[in-house]
C-alpha cells in the first residue's frame, strides 16, 4: 500500500484543479487520487475513495462547498478538510471554522503554503493561511467576535491554559512537551480536555472559543 498522503481536489474551474494538481504531484509524499468539479462529484469521490485529505472551494454547482464540509464531517469524519477559495470574508471564514474544518486558505497562498497545508491537516493538526488569520485576529481586536456568555463547562486548569497557549502559538504536540517537559501523551491528554471543556473539534476552533471566551488573549495567538 502507498504511504502518500491521498489527495482530493474539488473546484469548479478546471484550471484552478490543474494547477493545484501540478503542485501537489510534484512531492514525492503526496498523491492527488481525483478530482471533482462540483460539490455532488466530490461527496462521490470521498465516498469511493475515502481520501487522507479534501481539497474543497466554498462555492461549487450542485452542492455547495458548506453543505459537503458538513456531509463529510458527519459521515468521513477521519477524512481532513482544507477549504482552498477565493472568499475571505468574515462569515465565510467563521462560519466554515465552527464546522470543525482542519484549515482555511485563499487562493493567493504560494505553492510551499499550500503544500505545508496539505501535511499539517494530514498530520491531525490545523492551519489558517496568513491572510485568514490576519482576519481573524482583526476580528477579535475590533470586539466582533467576543461572545457575551461565558459558556457553560469546567474552566481550563492552569496546565491547560499553558498548552492552549502554546496550541495558539502554532506549536506541535512534541514543541509543546519539550517546553512545558511533559510527554507527548500527557500533551495529548490535556488537548483532549481542552476539547471537551470548550466543545472544540480541533485546535483552531478551541483556540478561537477561548479567544471569545477572554481564557487566553490576542498577544498569545501573536506571540
Amino acid at each position: 500500500m502507498s504511504d502518500k498522503i491521498r489527495v482530493i481536489v474539488a473546484d469548479d474551474h478546471a484550471v484552478v484543479r490543474q494547477g493545484v494538481r501540478d503542485y501537489l504531484t510534484d512531492e514525492a509524499d503526496i498523491e492527488v487520487v481525483a478530482e471533482a468539479g462540483d460539490g455532488a462529484e466530490a461527496l462521490a469521490q470521498v465516498d469511493a475513495l475515502q481520501p487522507d485529505v479534501v481539497l474543497l472551494d466554498i462555492q461549487m454547482p450542485n452542492v455547495s462547498g458548506l453543505e459537503a464540509v458538513g456531509r463529510i464531517k458527519a459521515q468521513h469524519p477521519d477524512v481532513k478538510i482544507l477549504i482552498l477559495t477565493s472568499y475571505d470574508s468574515d462569515p465565510y471564514i467563521f462560519n466554515l471554522l465552527k464546522t470543525g474544518i482542519n484549515g482555511y486558505l485563499l487562493k493567493t497562498a504560494g505553492p510551499d503554503e499550500l503544500v505545508r497545508a496539505v501535511r499539517t491537516v494530514y498530520q491531525g493538526r490545523s492551519v489558517l493561511g496568513t491572510e485568514v488569520m490576519e482576519r481573524v485576529v482583526e476580528s477579535f481586536a475590533r470586539g466582533r467576535l467576543v461572545e457575551s456568555e461565558i459558556a457553560t463547562g469546567d474552566a481550563l486548569t492552569e496546565r491547560e491554559l499553558e498548552v492552549l497557549k502554546l496550541v495558539a502559538r502554532g506549536l506541535t504536540n512534541i514543541a509543546i512537551a519539550r517546553q512545558l517537559d511533559l510527554s507527548d501523551r500527557t500533551v495529548q491528554g490535556h488537548l483532549a480536555n481542552i476539547y471537551a471543556k470548550l466543545q472544540a473539534a480541533n485546535r483552531t476552533e478551541a483556540v478561537l472559543k477561548a479567544l471569545r471566551r477572554g481564557w487566553i488573549g490576542l498577544d498569545d495567538v501573536a506571540g
